[in-house]
């Protein structure tokens, strides 16, 4: 059986802790997009851990993790994190990296910030992780797959001098940088190929031979529907698709052969980086909710920027279970609202007047004003409980509240840091 953890909002919503709790009972986990740019927070036996790259179910010695063709592959971040989670006590994970997968270069990431420097105060928030120089390249098809590392040395040196002579172009006369010698981006190449070698596979054929074999696939994404460069609230979206049926792409398997998708959301809205967010608070109520919320307070797990916070958005979060083809909803971080007396709900957005519950395009959604419906608060500490019904009264009416405004079920409620505090919910 193949599954989908991905994100219903901006991301940061707790997919890698699914992950990693699901990661029990699955035997291939794949991270099939995305970059190192953004991070999973987990919480487990061996500690708390931000992963970047690795997929989430790592922490288990009976999976193999697999780094899929869709994903923006750092290799020396890749191998980085591996003997981080080695070194604290953490057994040796079997990683598979696809030979379709392409490598960020140390100039996407250079890029990366040159065209922030140069925005300025119209940049798009970007962690200057390389990701979206990366991704032109790989669809200017100017990129470097993995399998590119093994080719003839005359044959690579001969792309290496291509590809560079439009680099340099660009950085003399837009950014009035030092050029790229070709010498150093073979010496790069050939650096990756040592680290990389013993790890590469045919993926798809590999996850091809593990569904005729009926096992438990995994598949995990990064960040959430609304930072989808199609589906999102672009411009200030990321440069990969963060939708569940891009698994089908960015791992190599049939798209029918995904049977469920987890959808996660937080039982409270955040998010890093820009862009329209129409629940968004601010001030000492933002700074109360994002010093209580996640795992340690609501900071980047790649950046360490303060997230922006916000109530709980049914608008956006019904619009991105839809597009991700939610099967089953995680809510996360129920715990972390038990101090409030009351919590808004945004059930709504005002536009120009009129009250909508569909999410508009970008250009209408940054018009929009929030339309709020106040629900009671359960004011107690709901940690180690994992009985739905021994929750109290107003939290399962919160729960089920925002059940019936999305639309779909949720199955898994979050009401703690930990892998195991999670109440598994019949439906």
């Amino acid at each position: 059986m193949v599954r989908a953890v991905v994100g219903a909002n901006w991301g940061d919503e707790g997919k890698g802790k699914i992950t990693d709790a699901l990661g029990k009972e699955s035997d291939i986990i794949v991270r099939f997009q995305g970059g190192a740019n953004a991070g999973h927070t987990i919480v487990n036996d061996y500690g708390k851990f931000a992963l970047h790259t690795l997929p989430s179910g790592v922490f288990y010695d009976h999976t193999t993790s697999i780094i899929g063709n869709g994903v923006a592959l750092n290799i020396p971040v890749l191998f980085q994190e591996i003997r981080g989670i080695v070194d604290r006590g953490v057994p040796a994970p079997r990683i598979l990296v696809s030979d379709r997968a392409q490598i960020v270069m140390s100039y996407h990431i250079l890029f990366d910030k040159l065209e922030e420097e140069r925005l300025a105060g119209k940049s798009f928030g970007s962690t200057k992780s390389g990701i979206a120089p990366f991704y032109s390249d790989k669809y200017a098809k100017i990129g470097f797959q993995v399998s590119e590392l093994f080719m003839e040395e005359s044959g690579l040196k001969e792309k290496i001098e291509r590809v560079i002579l439009q680099k340099n172009v660009i950085l003399e006369h837009l950014y009035h940088a030092p050029a790229l010698q070709a010498e150093e981006i073979y010496k790069e190449l050939m650096e990756y190929r040592r680290m990389v070698e013993p790890y590469v596979c045919d993926v798809s054929a590999y996850l091809w031979n593990a569904v005729q074999d009926g096992k438990n696939i995994l598949l995990e994404g990064q960040l959430g529907t609304l930072k989808d460069p199609d589906h999102g609230i672009y411009p200030m979206v990321t440069s990969s698709s963060t939708l569940a049926a891009y698994g089908a792409i960015g791992a190599g398997i049939p798209p029918y052969e995904i049977q469920q998708v987890i959808t996660v959301c937080k039982a409270y809205s955040s998010a890093v980086g820009a862009g329209a967010f129409v629940s968004e608070i601010f001030g000492a109520e933002a700074d109360e909710l994002r010093d209580r919320g996640g795992d340690g307070g609501e900071y980047g797990a790649t950046t360490g920027r303060p997230r922006r916070m916000g109530w709980f958005d049914c608008v956006a979060s019904k619009y991105g279970c839809r597009l991700q083809g939610t099967t089953d909803v995680a809510f996360t971080v129920l715990d972390v609202l038990g101090y409030l007396d009351e919590i808004p709900v945004c059930t709504g957005y005002e536009i120009d007047g009129k009250v909508t519950t569909k999410f508009p395009v970008t250009r209408l959604l940054e018009k929009a004003k929030p339309v709020y419906e106040v629900l009671p608060g359960w004011k107690c500490d709901i940690r180690g409980i994992r009985n739905y019904d021994e929750l109290p009264e107003n939290c399962r009416k919160y729960v089920e509240f925002i059940e019936e405004q999305i639309g779909f079920p949720i199955t898994m409620v979050s009401n703690g840091p930990g892998r195991d505090d999670i109440i598994f919910r019949k439906r």
